[in-house]
């Protein structure tokens, strides 16, 4: 039996974005309780070269929508990077959610073969095919991400397990 690559992503994206959502809720209102400025976590990073949280979601959700747009071949929609607070997070992740659940699995299909083109960071490209697009590049830097924003809340003291980072499935 194999899977197909709309199983292995929009279903797997959306739960990891809305367990994202769900440990942000869990944040903003541990900054209210403890009395946290909420930019303090916003801007909290585990290590002073790595990103901080806010821009952990932007880029987790920027992989997300860039996977599933990519194996379907629609247009990405783009968005600004200017979130500033929890609010604004939750309205791009809910963007982001919106996209990629407008996909569906027949825009998939045929995507294994798919030639993937990646210019990440650096002036050579990489191509891909699709399945090796998903499992190889697109998932971890996705699953990177979810979980540096998930570090970076418990580190910071939120209470969070590993229920709240796998979300409902």
């Amino acid at each position: 039996m194999t899977i197909s690559m709309y199983a292995a992503s929009v279903p797997v994206l959306t739960q990891m974005l809305d367990s994202l959502s769900d440990v942000l809720h869990k944040a903003a209102a541990h900054a209210a309780a403890k009395n946290i400025a909420p930019e303090v976590l916003l801007q909290a990073r585990l290590f002073p070269d790595m990103f901080p949280l806010l821009r952990q979601v932007q880029i987790a959700g920027d992989f997300a929508k860039g996977i599933a747009g990519r194996l379907a071949q629609t247009e990405l929609p783009v968005y600004e990077d200017n979130e500033q607070t929890f609010a604004d997070l939750q309205t791009r992740i809910a963007r982001t959610r919106d996209f990629i659940q407008s996909i569906k699995a027949a825009d998939m299909a045929d995507s294994e073969t798919l030639e993937i083109v990646l210019r990440p960071g650096t002036p050579k490209e990489q191509r891909l095919s699709g399945q090796n697009y998903l499992l190889h590049y697109g998932l971890p830097q996705f699953f990177f991400h979810i979980t540096t924003a998930y570090d970076i809340l418990r580190h910071a003291g939120v209470e969070l397990g590993k229920k709240d980072y796998m979300g409902r499935y």
